[in-house]
């Protein structure tokens, strides 16, 4: 009985050494590269509530300066009507969900020039309408209109008749063209700044 012989050959030491360092080498680029997003994103901002964190864009600029100069301005930030407050999980969703929607459309330069809400949105926006201003609320008829409502016509939204709240009439960027927002930080370290410098001089 003839025997068969395997023809395949194994793989050589040099090899060995290529794959057994190129998964680890993959890993530490995309997790250099998320890291350096993340950091020049500044996406830690949008954990917290500051509304220096809605103007990392420039384009919302407009919606920054006409809120910092209304009656929502001194009792309000952004989060507290653009972000559901009924639970946790709820909230953090929706900034997750919202956010990456933005930073889709800021980094491939789809946003319009005129900034609206998208239904999400405006379901979020009046809830919490209602529930900052429940006891007026309890004494208007109208006060209890939820975004579904109005959008089969049993109803209006608050801004629809409440217009310059809190935003004024923006259209656009050139609404506010000399309005005075946060200027944005330096994403370049100090440190590095520092060394930078230091080789500028030596040369």
């Amino acid at each position: 009985m003839a025997t068969t012989t395997s023809t395949t050959k194994p793989i050589s030491g040099k090899k060995k050494r290529f794959f057994r360092y190129l998964i680890p080498s993959l890993v530490g680029v995309f997790l250099g590269l998320g890291g350096y997003v993340f950091y020049i994103s500044k996406a830690h901002s949008y954990l917290s509530d500051d509304p220096k964190a809605c103007v990392n864009c420039h384009i919302m600029a407009p919606e920054y300066a006409t809120w910092f100069h209304s009656s929502h301005g001194r009792n309000a930030v952004c989060n507290d009507c653009h972000v559901p407050h009924d639970n946790f999980f709820r909230k953090y969703y929706f900034k997750a969900s919202d956010g990456l929607r933005h930073a889709t459309m800021f980094t491939f330069r789809m946003e319009p020039q005129v900034i609206k809400m998208h239904a999400p949105g405006q379901m979020v926006v009046q809830e919490n309408c209602i529930r900052c201003h429940n006891q007026l609320n309890s004494q208007v008829r109208t006060g209890k209109v939820t975004s579904e409502m109005a959008h089969k016509d049993e109803g209006r939204l608050c801004w629809e008749c409440h217009r310059e709240v809190p935003h004024s009439r923006v259209r656009g960027l050139s609404t506010v063209p000399d309005a005075q927002v946060p200027i944005q930080e330096d994403p370049i370290p100090e440190w590095l700044q520092n060394m930078v410098k230091k080789g500028q001089k030596q040369e």
